[in-house]
């Protein structure tokens, strides 16, 4: 077996017979509809956690429309009862296979806060009504599908299978889980984006190859027995185990003949004959690597082993990041008790008329009927922006896009976009001309992409731009500057936001691209994220130093007064990140109040699967760098008490995160910053208790207090307990995304952070 190094073309396979049967004005979600168009069955039956809306920003009328569009008969099954198989044979048995997707987000992060708590809405349900899905659905739907009806194919995919695809951390039960293929009993499983696997998987289950024998597709993992190989070619390299250091042996020279080979170089010949030297080419050595390369497969360390061992599952994590681009990853496998998870090397990017094509289908871009007005959050956020792009080369570790959408960044053509926003305005019902995101993962990687292909499928860096940006980057603006030019030229359109995140370390780079975004597309406040002020943690999150961002705010505040507008940045941070230390928050809690920010909302970091930071937050070592036994450790911050100080320092100013503050920073001998001078962080007393000011007036100590005299212990004397003893103090509020204003453009209203809106753009990048 080898995977095909160029592959097919999305739109080169000829459609399936069931093509004649035309688009259906929405994918059917019943057997009614299924009447209405003529079907006798279906072909293909996809299962969702989410509600069905026909817009290319949902996965599943994505994948349904791109299957359509490949000839098949597609049935939707959104959101149905688990509780017992009747609901999954709503459609009947699909003549091909089951699709199974959670939906938009993993399930897990969908229904819970970062604090494990439930929330109260779900913003890819009708009505925004909370418990529509089960916790992991990829898992529990699978099953059901197969109890429906034994023996078909089921294949899962979408974020949550893309994420679980080896053996995990997961926040939720507190342990290392297996894949999710082991859990589910799925016959194939589709990672990152899989247009290009899911087309050619359908075309050769209609020709009669079962999902279960199909092991050469990019983009997939399966179960095989253990030791199996795709062919005698294989070769496997073990990486089950950390380096240690072992012998050296001195390196041969290679003139000099072994005894063994000059005898038999010598026997039977004459040796005064020439000796005929066959000397390898560059080229030719390169090639006999690749080809090498490409038949390896790489042992990580098994799941019994990571589910015990954290520098062993930091191993495994960083082996399956560094085995991440399309350009040279190679196969892993992972065994889970006899058995092996394989997983061939990533998909091949989409090309611009390949993303064209997925976009272009003839989305109803409104929910299915059967909702009838519901309001559904998701859908009134996204209904009119607009996807230009895929894919982030940012790395952050916190972030699980890269994990899933890759580093190579896949762009649509101008036409292709224009075309969208023409039938935004032509049908989606309520528009006044206000397109409200032109973006993406990141609002500003549109076309960016390395300067040699060569030098970016040999690249093996986890981000293009950490530690700085890279040389063989291409950052010009300038295709991205010329489509919002063009797309607030057309008719009818009258206004184009920008919301999606903006990595504003690449933007410093254009500022031309600066000044049109200001100018045009910023209402008033623009999104970034520097996530934090200290090296410390901007190192565990592969984030840029807070120079980018002054050198931003700068040039943003400068072409803001040259359009004569009053706008501000607002920053986005987070709390209790790996990496983390009290000292830092502290910092940062000082950086805020210096430049004046009070923070509506803040984000407590929740440790989701296969992030690096989930890595360092569970294991405590750094998958950054090389790992050992003796690698360098990371300062962890699990405790329910550090994580609602580190939570309630982005909100110094609220009266509700006063006392644990005041006794945090006593603990700290930190006191001189209690006071009421510029430099102080906290007033001596609660903001609002006028008694207690009074007091404090009337006894002379309106000025910083002088640090508390410290104990050998490193407690303040005087009775105050060490900071690392103190008993926890219940959860912290729910992590909300950060929307701080300035406060000189909009007071506190004072209030804390609640559950996050699971369909809300983060702006994180």
């Amino acid at each position: 077996m080898t995977l095909p190094a160029a592959p097919q073309s999305i739109t080169s396979y000829r459609k399936y017979w069931a093509h004649r049967f035309g688009p259906a004005p929405f994918l059917p979600m019943s057997r009614a509809e299924m009447d209405e168009l003529g079907w006798d069955s279906c072909d293909i039956i996809l299962v969702s956690g989410d509600c069905y809306i026909d817009h290319p920003s949902f996965g599943m009328a994505l994948v349904g429309r791109l299957l359509e569009a490949q000839g098949f008969r597609v049935g939707i099954i959104a959101q149905p009862d688990w509780n017992s198989a009747d609901a999954f044979r709503t459609l009947g048995k699909p003549n091909l296979f089951f699709g199974v997707t959670a939906g938009n987000m993993d399930s897990m992060i969908n229904r819970y806060t970062a604090d494990r708590r439930p929330r109260s809405d779900d913003a890819y349900t009708p009505h925004g009504a909370p418990d529509k899905r089960p916790d992991r659905a990829v898992t529990v739907y699978a099953q059901r599908c197969r109890e429906a009806y034994p023996g078909i194919g089921v294949m899962i995919g979408s974020i949550e299978a893309s994420l679980r695809r080896i053996a995990h951390f997961d926040y939720w039960s507190d342990k290392v889980r297996q894949s999710v293929l082991i859990t589910s009993k799925a016959d194939i499983l589709l990672y990152g984006n899989a247009e290009r696997a899911l087309v050619e998987i359908a075309h050769r289950a209609s020709r009669g190859e079962k999902l279960s024998e199909m092991r050469d597709i990019r983009g997939t993992a399966f179960i095989v027995s253990h030791g199996w190989r795709p062919d005698e070619e294989w070769q496997e390299m073990d990486s089950s185990v950390v380096d240690v250091p072992g012998r050296i042996d001195p390196h041969l020279n290679p003139y000099e003949e072994l005894p063994e080979q000059a005898a038999k170089a010598t026997a039977g010949s004459d040796p005064s004959a020439p000796q005929v030297i066959r000397i390898e080419s560059r080229e030719e050595r390169l090639a006999r690597r690749r080809a090498e390369r490409a038949k390896t497969v790489i042992r990580i360390p098994a799941y019994e082993a990571v589910a015990h061992d954290p520098v062993l599952y930091a191993h495994a994590s960083r082996t399956l990041h560094l085995e991440s681009n399309p350009g040279n990853a190679r196969a892993l496998v992972q065994m889970h008790g006899s058995r092996d998870v394989w997983l061939n090397p990533p998909p091949i990017p989409l090309t611009t008329e390949e993303m064209d094509y997925v976009f272009g289908q003839p989305y109803a871009r409104n929910p299915h009927p059967a909702y009838g007005n519901a309001h559904i959050p998701a859908w009134e956020m996204i209904k009119y922006s607009v996807n230009i792009m895929r894919g982030c080369f940012g790395g952050c570790t916190f972030c699980s896009i890269t994990e899933h959408e890759g580093r190579i960044i896949q762009s649509r053509s101008e036409e292709s976009i224009l075309k969208e926003i023409e039938e935004i305005r032509d049908k989606t019902p309520g528009f006044t001309g206000h397109i409200s995101d032109l973006g993406g993962p990141t609002a500003n990687m549109y076309r960016l992409a390395c300067k040699d292909p060569k030098i970016e499928a040999s690249c093996r860096k986890l981000s293009c731009v950490y530690p700085g940006i890279c040389e063989n980057l291409g950052t010009d603006h300038g295709p991205l500057i010329q489509l919002y030019r063009k797309a607030r030229a057309l008719p009818g359109v009258k206004k184009i936001n920008i919301q999606s995140g903006l990595r504003y370390d690449l933007a410093v780079r254009s500022p031309e691209y600066i000044k049109e975004l200001v100018q045009h597309h910023v209402g008033g406040y623009l999104k970034i994220a520097p996530e934090h002020t200290e090296e410390g943690p901007l190192s565990k999150m592969m984030k840029p130093g807070m120079g980018a961002y002054d050198k931003f705010k700068e040039l943003f505040e400068r072409f803001s007064k040259q359009a004569g507008k009053e706008q501000y940045l607002i920053p986005y941070f987070i709390a209790a990140h790996p990496g983390t230390t009290d000292e830092d928050m502290v910092n940062l809690a000082l950086w805020l109040k210096k430049n004046n920010f009070r923070l509506d909302q803040v984000q407590t970091f929740m440790p989701t699967p296969m992030a690096m930071a989930t890595t360092m937050w569970h294991t405590g070592r750094n998958p950054l760098k090389r790992l050992g036994r003796s690698s360098e450790k990371v300062d962890v911050v699990k405790d329910g008490y550090r994580r609602k100080l580190h939570k309630a320092l982005l909100r110094y100013h609220h009266p509700d995160n006063w006392q644990i503050i005041y006794d945090a920073l006593l603990n700290m001998g930190r006191g001189d910053l209690i006071g009421t001078a510029r430099q102080c962080l906290i007033p001596p007393t609660p903001p609002g208790d006028k008694a207690a000011a009074a007091r404090h007036r009337f006894a002379g100590q309106g000025r910083a207090q002088t640090p508390a005299p410290r104990s050998p212990c490193g407690a303040p004397r005087g009775g105050g307990k060490p900071f690392a003893g103190k008993p926890a103090m219940g959860k912290p509020a729910a992590g909300k995304a950060a929307t701080g204003k300035p406060a000189a453009a909009r007071p506190d209203t004072g209030r804390s952070g609640g559950n996050s809106k699971p369909g809300a753009k983060s702006g994180r990048r």
